[in-house]
């Protein structure tokens, strides 16, 4: 088991929690290590959907023929 495998699917859950956390308490090296994270994260959601898209696309050129 990966260890995304353990988070739930639904992401607008994982999202909204993130919303709804104060950010007050957090230093400004702790909230830039944040955004990294989530730029991070944002970029291998990006890469999955191209990889996604790539594929259907390699499919549908395939079966056209």
């Amino acid at each position: 088991m990966e260890a995304d495998d353990s988070l739930p699917r639904r992401s607008r859950d994982l999202v909204a929690e993130l919303a709804r956390q104060d950010l007050d308490p957090f230093s400004v090296a702790e909230l830039t290590e944040r955004i990294a994270a989530l730029e991070a994260e944002i970029a291998r959601a990006r890469q999955k959907i191209e990889r996604a898209v790539n594929h259907r696309a390699s499919a549908d050129a395939l079966f056209k023929s």
